[in-house]
């Protein structure tokens, strides 16, 4: 006997698609990252060059487990799965690693100044937003 679960509200609906969205960026961006030409490489500041070249390779480890884990927990959670909600977790986690070590450890902020913890921190609270809506669809049993 199989149990129904309550039909998700549309605004779900439409911040789980904006989720599927955001994550698919995030994976455009990292694809774009690691196979970046030395031409581009070359047209960035000296700043900015030297931080990507001399960035340990752990933190682009942490950033691919950022982007794929968000990207599997969007989808999961598109079709009801409960497995998202502990994707959404560990992405959160390896962003929070990845941003604050490039943010703290490289010295980001003190080289670029604090407008460079902008974007990571935007980052950083939708991380928290995906966790939050799939938490909230599995209390709701929409999600489960």
């Amino acid at each position: 006997m199989s149990v129904l679960k309550p039909s998700m509200p549309l605004w779900f609906k439409i911040a789980v698609g904006a989720a599927i969205l955001w994550t698919l960026t995030g994976v455009f961006a990292y694809y774009s990252d690691v196979t970046m030409s030395e031409e581009t490489l070359a047209t960035m500041p000296e700043v900015q060059r030297a931080m990507y070249e001399t960035r340990p390779g752990w933190v682009v480890g942490a950033y691919a487990i950022a982007v794929f884990a968000a990207l599997a927990g969007a989808i999961l959670l598109a079709f009801r799965n409960k497995l998202a909600t502990p994707l959404f977790a560990v992405s959160l986690i390896a962003v929070m690693v990845q941003m604050g070590f490039v943010l703290f450890g490289m010295g980001a902020i003190a080289t670029l100044g604090v407008s460079a913890a902008i974007f990571p921190a935007i980052i950083v609270i939708l991380g928290a937003a995906m966790l939050w809506l799939s938490m909230t669809g599995q209390k709701r049993g929409w999600v489960g």
